[in-house]
């Protein structure tokens, strides 16, 4: 995949792009501008979620970018978005319908069915043709480009096609608050609305109707742009409506250097690229200083697609040649509790209760009271005695290979004694003895080094969360982080540069799926951890793990 090209390049292309003559050689490859924000909004948008900024435009650029995206961020975005649909069971919004239509472009760009997202059909209420026109053009447009990324079915195509163009303006563009009405008829066009509307009408070229609709509004598009090669709305130029007739001409197949849209020398690409900022980003309007979320994310899907109409293949919205993700999105599909999930070690197993109301007194009080009985009850954590469990406690190595060979169900076998035939410090006769052989068989446990365990050694915070994320990744949980998501979860804690490189990795998994909380100000990597916090992140592993009901 391509490199992120220097932002000290792009700066000094970036300065000869106002003088550039129409049907020059552009001085920025379109590559090398794509690269230099797509990095940007990879380190900005480190975890991405639903919403109109900081998610499903970065997932529609990033993905058809061809960027080298680290697949953990599709399938971190796809987990926050199941988790959401699933508390809304569903139902994101009563007018709003561009929600739907918003979520599926972005899924289906980065691989994904979004007619089976936590048991939910997002395209169904696309079938709805009277809630979706709620929201005025955008509505139907949204939807149509949403469903036929992928030829999605649905019954109402034609009356979404009828609706836009019953919609199209005296002047031959949209707009819109015009057009519901012939009353309105007569309001200027916007090239926001007119490129949005061409987007998803270039589909249907081939119908005479939609053809002749489509001419006007081409016709409207190339007289709203202006000497700079780029557009007014609200009376401000700005560098979104630019995009929206960019990726217009580009799904229907119109050379960007079409001359009907090169002005004073300034095609399209021109006007976007002069909003382009040294690091990457993008600013709204020509005069802004500094840049914006909504700007970058909109220009970066603008040079996405005109890199993919120069380079031959697929348009922006035509998904069909998107990577499938369906394995990591069908082992996320809800599996009946205790069951564990679908990528799990098949040795891995749910623990039944076997001592039913186990507590202990000193823990009457104890906020992780429910989760220390919880895992006492199934004989995964024992007390000091049986009375108490001493929460504020350490815990030791030893320990901790226990209770985490216990709580994975794995078996504490000695056949496992090659595991740790060169430790000195582990005996047969030592209670432990099977508990390290067996976690250190399954690669969750290592020793400090090639002769020593160190099994009454206390476990600190950052080899407690080691530990766990080995162990979560026995239990099909993807653990993996890129730098720069190991960078961004961690940097908000003071103290974060004490965490050791070894463990980097496997704290910013344990705090991003709130295995480990991160209300605290500090790490304390170095620390011992105190025996309720094991108990808290076992319970909370294990819960993610589909292992505890």
């Amino acid at each position: 995949m391509r490199k992120a090209v220097s932002t000290v390049i792009i700066a000094a292309l970036l300065l000869c792009i106002p003088a550039a003559p129409a049907g020059a050689q552009r001085a920025v490859n379109l590559g090398d501008a794509i690269d230099a924000t797509a990095a940007l909004i990879l380190d900005v948008v480190s975890n991405p979620g639903i919403g109109s900024t900081g998610g499903e435009w970065v997932i529609l650029g990033l993905a058809r970018s061809c960027y080298d995206v680290p697949d953990s961020y599709f399938e971190g975005y796809y987990i926050s978005v199941a988790d959401y649909i699933r508390e809304a069971k569903g139902v994101l919004h009563s007018v709003k319908f561009t929600e739907y239509s918003r979520i599926i472009m972005s899924l289906t760009a980065a691989g994904f069915d979004p007619r089976n997202v936590a048991g939910y059909d997002l395209t169904a209420p696309l079938d709805d043709f009277q809630s979706t026109i709620k929201q005025g053009l955008n509505g139907p447009v949204f939807a149509l480009l949403a469903l036929d990324t992928a030829g999605y079915p649905n019954s109402q195509r034609e009356n979404y096609l009828s609706e836009i163009l019953r919609r199209q303006l005296n002047d031959g563009g949209w707009s819109l608050s015009g057009g519901s009405t012939e009353s309105t008829k007569n309001v200027p066009a916007d090239p926001d609305a007119t490129g949005m509307v061409l987007q998803a009408l270039a589909k249907y070229s081939g119908v005479p109707e939609v053809s002749a609709a489509i001419d006007r509004g081409l016709n409207r598009l190339s007289a709203m742009q202006n000497e700079r090669g780029g557009y007014s709305s609200w009376d401000n130029e700005n560098i979104e409506s630019s995009t929206q007739a960019l990726v217009a001409l580009c799904e229907l197949g119109i050379p960007v250097d079409d001359a009907r849209f090169v002005k004073n020398g300034n095609s399209l690409i021109d006007n976007i690229l002069s909003y382009m900022n040294d690091n990457g980003s993008f600013r709204h309007s020509p005069g802004d200083g500094g840049d914006t979320q909504m700007s970058t994310e909109q220009g970066l899907y603008g040079l996405v697609a005109a890199w993919r109409a120069e380079s031959g293949m697929n348009s922006l919205y035509r998904m069909d040649d998107a990577a499938p993700r369906h394995d990591f999105q069908d082992s996320l599909r809800d599996p009946q509790p205790g069951q564990g999930l679908p990528g799990k070690n098949p040795s891995v197993s749910a623990v039944a209760v076997k001592h039913s109301g186990k507590t202990f007194p000193d823990i009457a009080d104890h906020p992780g009271r429910a989760k220390i009985e919880a895992l006492a009850e199934r004989g995964v954590i024992n007390g000091k005695s049986d009375s108490v469990f001493a929460p504020d406690a350490a815990m030791t190595r030893a320990e901790f290979a226990a209770i985490t060979a216990r709580a994975l169900g794995l078996v504490a076998d000695p056949q496992f004694a090659q595991s740790i035939g060169g430790f000195e410090d582990v005996h047969p006769e030592d209670w432990h003895y099977a508990y390290i052989a067996t976690t250190t068989s399954y690669g969750i446990t290592k020793g400090v080094s090639d002769t020593r365990f160190n099994p009454s050694g206390v476990i600190t915070r950052q080899e407690a969360a080691v530990m766990v994320a080995r162990s979560a990744a026995l239990c099909g949980i993807e653990t993996k982080r890129s730098d720069v998501q190991i960078r961004n979860t961690l940097a908000p804690f003071g103290d974060y540069r004490t965490v050791a490189q070894w463990a980097g990795e496997s704290l910013a998994f344990c705090y991003d799926t709130g295995i480990l909380d991160s209300e605290g100000f500090d790490i304390k990597p170095a620390e011992a951890i105190l025996r309720c916090e094991v108990a808290d992140m076992l319970y909370r592993l294990l819960e993610s793990a589909n292992l505890i009901d």
